[in-house]
């Protein structure tokens, strides 16, 4: 089984790269960011016609999530229960039996900014969401652009972003927090050392010189974890013309 996430940054412009990704990459289950699009405006036929059955809540201008599965989507779940939110930025399915969780997490903006005391606020009502999911199923993947890198080896400076937005210490706590509930880095598992970014700012041609953050992941269950064979960053879709800023994760598992 195949797993990958990406922050698309605008289904309306990366859709025709979507759907070439998916033909060339042959993914089970694809969950993305970022759509910026309204429910309604969700691409579901051309999803439908490369094979895929979909899930999304969606949101103009910001924020939006989506499930693609080949398989089955069962007892979608949009949001987090219990919290009041209106950014759409949480969506759940099963697949074959995994509960597929897609986050995009909050950015905070800057440490100390009521954007971040919202993303605090956020990321406590995932985990509490994460330890009853985790309560319920068995088979868990949680997966999606985290805004966060969790230590110095997911940032390219470490020095220049100490304390600053994605790589402050409380934000690594709430990742950590995250992790405690019994959840897995994938990517670091099967990788502890290297960089393994999976964003680059579109400024100062990060890209190329190789200067970015891990801010995407894919977190799983023991029982995943057991399946779990590799996980890599694609990094040729970020050197697309007109790509997004992140690039996908993939994890495969037997």
């Amino acid at each position: 089984m195949k797993i990958a996430t990406w922050n698309v940054n605008s289904l309306n412009v990366r859709l025709p790269q979507v759907i070439d990704w998916l033909a060339n990459r042959q993914p089970d289950v694809l969950v993305l960011q970022e759509l910026k699009l309204d429910q309604d405006k969700f691409p579901r036929a051309a999803f439908e016609l490369a094979g895929f059955q979909a899930a999304w809540y969606g949101q103009k201008t910001y924020n939006g999530v989506a499930i693609l599965s080949r398989a089955p989507l069962e007892n979608v779940v949009c949001g987090i229960p219990g919290f009041d939110d209106e950014q759409k930025r949480v969506i759940a399915a099963t697949v074959n039996g995994v509960r597929v969780v897609c986050v995009y997490c909050v950015n905070g903006e800057a440490v100390g900014s009521e954007k971040f005391a919202y993303k605090e606020r956020w990321f406590a009502a995932l985990t509490d969401y994460l330890r009853a999911t985790l309560a319920e199923y068995g088979q868990v993947a949680l997966l999606g652009d985290f805004n966060i890198a969790p230590t110095d080896l997911d940032v390219y400076d470490p020095e220049a972003w100490r304390e600053k937005i994605h790589c402050s210490s409380a934000e690594r706590q709430w990742f950590q927090n995250l992790l405690n509930l019994g959840l897995t880095d994938s990517l670091r598992h099967l990788h502890p050392d290297g960089a393994h970014y999976t964003w680059w700012d579109y400024r100062m041609n990060m890209f190329r010189r190789k200067l970015g953050l891990r801010i995407d992941h894919i977190l799983v269950s023991a029982p995943l974890l057991a399946r779990l064979q590799q996980v890599h960053v694609d990094t040729e879709p970020r050197g697309w013309e007109r790509p997004s800023d992140h690039a996908p994760v993939v994890g495969e598992f037997a």
